[in-house]
């Protein structure tokens, strides 16, 4: 199997390289070790009470962060390794909480110069930033997701510091969780012979992501935030976490709002999948059992589990989640959880600049030959169609399908889907363009606009008009506050009104977030779909 990561490094300019590494020297420094305090000196006003502890803030400018809370009351290492999060116990010590816990591990060393992040087994924490304002109500809440195909990524990243969206919109309480990522979260064990011990290793990403929202549910009114106000957000994997969470039994009492960017249910998997990606890490070990899979050194788990980089994800195992998540928003699911999501106009070509097109169509011709080749033979000429139909290099075509089939008519099936189950839905379609070669409106452009770090555009090159940004940002804080992004001209940074209708199945329109025109449109109008070809292949999932 062709690796994305692997091809990624190996085309990897000395440009890139020297972002990429100057973006290490970044995320280091933000790491410490986060102490009891047993001598009595510390901030009390910064000092917040909750089940497990009393964590002390920082305040930096107008924002208190609170960072490296443990959501769990057992880090999952040794014994615990490949088990369910353990619940949070009762704690009356104090702890400081101002540096960002380590990151989960993982197989994202890329460059010379190291990994970009400190990482350890020990990695379910969370983050909390709030205005240090005085305030009568309860705020809502607003909880970060991170993205990285479910096999990368922390909270750690400086794009995911949620400062400056607080300093901007101090009427909501940012927060930012972790949770197991690769062979740590995503591993299906229970068919090896000893693996009935671990029955929920294929799904410990989404546990973890229930653990830290009900730590959120049971503690974040020490904060001043709302417990039953509390909108889930994130992007790419981030994104297809938050669509697939409110489908777990029990999710509606912590959850009230969603927003997905550039992910939804078609990224995740079925059983067969996961456990054709457990054999072959397996077979690459020479193991049999899980006994012996944890005998191995972890470096050379993570270096074996890179096989399986963009091939993992949540599992539709029929018992945590849905065989058809698409079929359980239909039947409204989610007809009580406000929805606002949305795709970018060229996803795809994110991986066709970080690769070079070259490396991608590689990438895509393995990925053709072990995907769509199994394909019924009516879907297998609805791809040779579409794509004999695009404009441009092969690299092109490739890139336009696979944003077809992992993002884009994905969205629009949730829309659908969503829409047919009673619930609502505001659809966006992103189309600002980055100033990098192959770059595009590709994966990831709008996040440095909506998280406000114009200083991260490694996915930009450059940086958008601050007031479209500013108006993105508004609108995902509307939606939190109130389950409708609209916002109206007295609240709008550019004092217009902007009104972001419903979608609905017969005039299907979204919100278009053109730089310097946002505005709403018929689906039919900006064609985010084909809908003969590429739409009915939604129903495979993660292509």
């Amino acid at each position: 199997m062709s690796n994305m990561i692997d091809l990624m490094a190996s085309n990897m300019s000395e440009e890139k390289l020297k972002a990429l590494n100057e973006a290490k020297e970044r995320v280091r420094a933000r790491y410490g070790e986060n102490r009891r305090i047993t001598d009595g000196n510390y901030d009390k006003a910064f000092a917040v009470k909750c089940v497990n502890g009393t964590f002390v803030g920082k305040k930096t400018d107008t924002v208190i962060a609170y960072k490296g809370i443990p959501f769990t009351g057992k880090p999952p290492v040794g014994e615990l390794r490949w088990k369910a999060p353990v619940e949070y116990a009762p704690d009356d010590g104090i702890y400081e909480a101002y540096y960002n816990a380590k990151s989960p591990l993982q197989n994202e060393d890329i460059s010379e110069g190291g990994s970009l992040y400190y990482q350890s087994e020990d990695c379910l924490y969370l983050n909390i930033w709030k205005a240090d304002e005085a305030s009568t109500g309860k705020k809502p809440v607003m909880v970060w997701i991170h993205g990285g195909g479910y096999s990368m990524g922390a909270t750690g990243d400086p794009l995911y510091d949620l400062h400056n969206l607080v300093e901007e919109n101090p009427e909501v309480i940012a927060i930012s969780i972790e949770y197991r990522v690769g062979i740590f979260g995503y591993v299906h064990l229970s068919h090896l012979p000893d693996g009935g011990d671990y029955p929920d290793a294929q799904n410990l990403g989404p546990m973890d992501q229930m653990m830290a929202l009900k730590w959120i549910h049971e503690n974040i009114a020490g904060f001043g935030g709302d417990p039953h106000n509390v909108t889930i957000f994130g992007e790419s994997a981030g994104g297809g976490s938050v669509t697939t969470l409110p489908l777990i039994k029990g999710a509606n009492q912590y959850i009230k709002r969603v927003i997905a960017q550039s992910g939804a249910p078609s990224i995740t998997v079925s059983t067969e999948e996961a456990i054709e990606c457990t054999n072959d890490v397996m077979e690459l070990l020479g193991c049999k059992t899980v006994a012996e899979l944890k005998k191995v050194d972890v470096e050379k788990l993570l270096q074996a589990s890179a096989v399986t980089d963009l091939l993992i994800g949540p599992e539709r195992d029929g018992k945590y989640l849905p065989l058809d998540p698409y079929e359980a928003y239909a039947k409204g699911a989610l007809k009580d959880i406000e929805l606002l999501h949305g795709c970018n106009k060229d996803e795809m070509n994110y991986f066709v600049y970080f690769m070079e097109p070259d490396a991608f169509e590689i990438w895509a011709a393995d990925r053709k030959a072990k995907k769509i080749a199994k394909l019924p033979v009516e879907d297998r000429e609805r791809v040779e169609s579409f794509l004999n139909s695009a404009e441009g290099e092969a690299y092109e075509k490739d890139s336009r399908l696979f944003s077809q089939l992992w993002f884009n008519a994905a969205h629009i099936r949730l829309s659908e889907a969503q829409t047919e189950g009673g619930g609502k839905s505001y659809t966006y379609y992103f189309t600002p363009e980055s100033s990098l070669q192959y770059m595009k409106c590709g994966h990831a452009t709008e996040l440095a606009s909506v998280l406000k770090h114009p200083e991260e555009n490694d996915c930009t090159g450059r940086v958008f008009d601050e007031t479209f940004s500013k108006i993105m940002r508004k609108m995902w804080v509307q939606f939190a506050k109130t389950g409708n992004p609209s916002l109206s001209a007295d609240i709008s940074p550019d004092g217009k009104a902007h009104e972001w209708p419903l979608y609905d199945r017969k005039e299907r329109q979204v919100m278009v977030f053109d730089e310097f025109n946002i505005h709403p449109a018929k689906e039919s109008e900006v064609k985010i779909v084909d809908w003969d070809r590429t739409y009915p292949l939604t129903k495979y999932f993660y292509l």
